[in-house]
């Protein structure tokens, strides 16, 4: 049977959520590992900087291979490495295994941006690309969403090697879905024409790289402290319990892939995706300043961080569209490959820094620390736009990315 492009969509979100799932696996078992691994929060954020370090590496060639190779190819690829390395952990759940395991894991990650981008820019009509990115973006945060009551409830319940075992059970049931019809409803082919109304500039300049990179950093940094160390900062400084703790993680979570589906929308009735992605993100600040200075209930805590990822979730689609509106038609795996490093460089950074955060007892800090990497995101992609606006009139004249 003919693969559609709805079915395109489906297959590509899909390995999506497991990607996602797979980056969330090791963070949500933290509050666990240092006793069974017997090591402290920053060598566990070493383990992590390892997965972001490999992936930074790999990601902008891979995204070349994607151009060039096939796009399908290198996705199935990652999903079988990328399962087939928790599987090993699982076998061998020591401290010395986890670090090679996250060095192969980050390699299979360094396929998924590229692959999965260049898939869905020549598959979907680019009056419909916001809310196909959102349904795709949705599927990578639900796959996160899954991880803290998934990953917790099968180490708690049995142990964590379980847990390790499920995450590459899943990866290899979605590999055997998405192996008999990826990649179907299009030629795979990396020099596709743009669709027609679909109007990008021939080159992406350096300084729109530039900009980019630095705003999948900030993106990291905002996200993912309270992605992976905010359970760890409630329980030891705010005296929230863990199931409280964990409670709110997952909404904070789920709240972040519904946020991702509003921002789809949205990002389909207007051109301004940096003002809008601004927005969201000041409000998103404001509220991990009220995580951080006023006592909150369980049920409050839930809330804030549930409107802290709802608003979070808003920019990525528009994140996504200013990525491909600064990407030549045929080169979007290069180019999401290149400016996803930035959430790599962000993923080394962040685990280590929240990490020592923790090991000194600053969790407060923490949380201001959230904010501040918010802010700095809002002025970036104003910054963004701003550039995005004064070149709707001007085209590079050299093809390919500069």
């Amino acid at each position: 049977m003919k693969v559609t492009r709805n079915g395109l969509l489906a297959q590509v979100s899909a390995a999506h959520l497991i990607s996602h799932l797979h980056i969330m696996t090791l963070p949500a078992l933290l509050p666990l590992l240092p006793g069974v691994m017997q090591v402290g929060f920053v060598e566990l954020g070493i383990a992590i900087g390892v997965f972001n370090i490999v992936t930074a590496m790999v990601q902008i060639p891979l995204g070349f291979m994607v151009d060039r190779v096939g796009a399908q190819r290198m996705l199935l690829a990652a999903l079988l490495l990328g399962s087939l390395s928790f599987g090993l952990l699982a076998a061998m759940p020591t401290y010395t295994c986890l670090l090679v395991i996250m060095a192969l894991a980050g390699l299979a990650n360094g396929v998924y941006h590229p692959a999965d981008y260049s898939l869905l820019s020549r598959g979907v009509a680019p009056e419909r690309m916001g809310r196909a990115f959102s349904v795709h973006t949705f599927s990578g945060f639900l796959g996160g969403a899954l991880a803290p009551p998934v990953m917790i409830g099968v180490a708690l319940m049995l142990e964590p090697r379980w847990a390790f075992a499920v995450a590459a059970i899943a990866g290899l049931l979605v590999f055997a879905l998405v192996m008999p019809g990826v990649g179907q409803a299009l030629p795979d082919q990396g020099n596709a024409d743009a669709p027609r109304g679909d109007q990008r500039p021939l080159a992406t300049p350096v300084a729109s790289l530039a900009i980019l990179i630095l705003l999948f950093m900030m993106l990291n940094l905002s996200t993912g402290s309270i992605e992976q160390f905010s359970v760890s900062a409630l329980v030891g400084g705010f005296a929230v319990s863990l199931p409280d703790a964990n409670r709110a993680l997952t909404v904070f979570l789920f709240a972040t892939a519904f946020g991702v589906l509003a921002g789809g929308v949205l990002a389909d009735r207007t051109e301004r995706h940096g003002a809008l992605a601004g927005i969201a993100f000041a409000l998103a600040a404001c509220l991990a300043i009220l995580v951080a200075t006023v006592p909150l209930s369980p049920m409050m805590l839930a809330l804030v961080l549930g409107a802290t990822g709802f608003l979070a979730g808003m920019v990525a689609p528009s994140r996504d569209m200013l990525v491909r509106a600064a990407s030549p038609a045929g080169a979007e795996g290069r180019t999401f490959g290149i400016v996803s490093t930035g959430f790599n460089l962000g993923g080394v950074i962040g685990p280590i820094l929240f990490g020592f955060m923790l090991d000194q007892g600053w969790y407060t800090t923490l949380f201001w620390a959230t904010a501040a990497f918010m802010g700095t995101t809002t002025l970036i992609v104003l910054l963004q736009e701003q550039r995005k606006s004064s070149h709707t009139e001007v085209k590079p004249i050299e093809a390919g990315v500069n």
